[in-house]
């Protein structure tokens, strides 16, 4: 009889653990997994070879948005500058940042995995990776994008 009750007690707890697991979520809420992000090649103006993942928001958009963009090793974005701020984390890997308005690596800094940084509105900065590549993850109000001081 205690076998029964047991077994009875472990078919509930696991049928009450998938209930709670399956609740749905609050309006408002995002969750998302490692496994679940789609990556794509990004989209001009970044340069060919990047990938990105948007995790909420449209970057093209009015409104908060936050993506994931994926720099291979070896990869440069040209002086560029941005209309509004954006925030970055450095997830894997390391990325190199600097500001002014030609390239100049001896004054760029080294971002690596945990590392934060604010890139100011309309300030022209350079981003380049090294034999690493980086993945970082940006947050920032759309609408974003890209404006090159030069072609490339």
């Amino acid at each position: 009889m205690n076998t029964l009750r047991l077994s009875v007690l472990a078919v509930a707890l696991l049928f009450m653990g998938s209930i709670l697991q399956s609740q749905e979520l609050p309006k408002g809420a995002i969750q998302i997994f490692p496994e679940s992000i789609k990556w794509v090649d990004a989209p001009s103006p970044l340069p060919p070879g990047s990938q990105i993942a948007v995790l909420e928001g449209n970057p093209k958009e009015t409104g908060m948005f936050t993506m994931r963009v994926k720099l291979p090793p070896d990869y440069s974005i040209p002086i560029h500058l941005h209309p509004k701020e954006e925030r970055v984390t450095v997830l894997e890997g390391a990325v190199y940042v600097g500001f002014g308005s030609f390239v100049d690596t001896a004054k760029a800094q080294k971002f690596t995995a945990g590392c934060f940084y604010v890139n100011p509105e309309n300030k022209e900065h350079f981003v380049y990776t090294q034999s690493e590549g980086c993945i970082f993850q940006v947050t920032g109000m759309g609408p974003w994008g890209i404006n090159y001081t030069e072609d490339f």
